[in-house]
This record gives structure tokens, C-alpha cells and sequence, in this order.
């Protein structure tokens, strides 16, 4: 008898596609959370087709690649206000 098979939860976790706190709380737009940049670095955000909508990350990061793997990973915290 054969056991079971289950994914790890990061393969799991890293296909959901999360949307923006702070981009609902403060204009109603469900979003998706992508890597994107500004004058201070890379962080963790929405945008709609006009543009940047909310900075979700408290974190800056380095690279886009440092951003990605915070976002797939979960290892970034949530701003609790604009």
C-alpha cells in the first residue's frame, strides 16, 4: 500500500496568488502582489493600469530577485497603513 503523495507547502503556497491589504483597505481593488520598483529600491506592491497603487512590503529590497524570493517564500512583512 502505497503512501499518499502531498506537495511541500512552499510549492503550495508560491502558485496562490495573494492580493494587496493595503490596495483593498484604502481603494477597493482586489490586486495581485507583484515585485516592483521605485527611487528606493524594490518592494513588494500593487498597481492597476494607471500605475502604482500601494507599497505593501515595509522592506526594501536589493534586486528584483531578492524581491521575488521574499514574495514566494513569505519572508517580508505587511505595512499596516499607507
Amino acid at each position: 500500500m502505497s503512501e499518499p503523495s502531498t506537495a511541500p507547502p512552499s510549492a503550495t503556497s508560491a502558485a496562490t496568488v495573494r492580493s494587496g491589504a493595503l490596495a483593498l483597505a484604502y481603494t477597493g481593488k482586489c490586486l495581485p502582489l507583484q515585485v516592483l520598483l521605485s527611487a528606493a529600491g524594490h518592494y513588494i506592491g500593487t498597481h492597476d493600469d494607471e500605475g502604482p497603487v500601494s507599497r505593501e512590503s515595509v522592506e526594501y529590497f536589493p534586486s528584483p530577485e531578492a524581491a521575488q524570493r521574499a514574495l514566494a517564500t513569505d519572508a517580508w512583512t505587511q505595512r499596516s497603513h499607507p
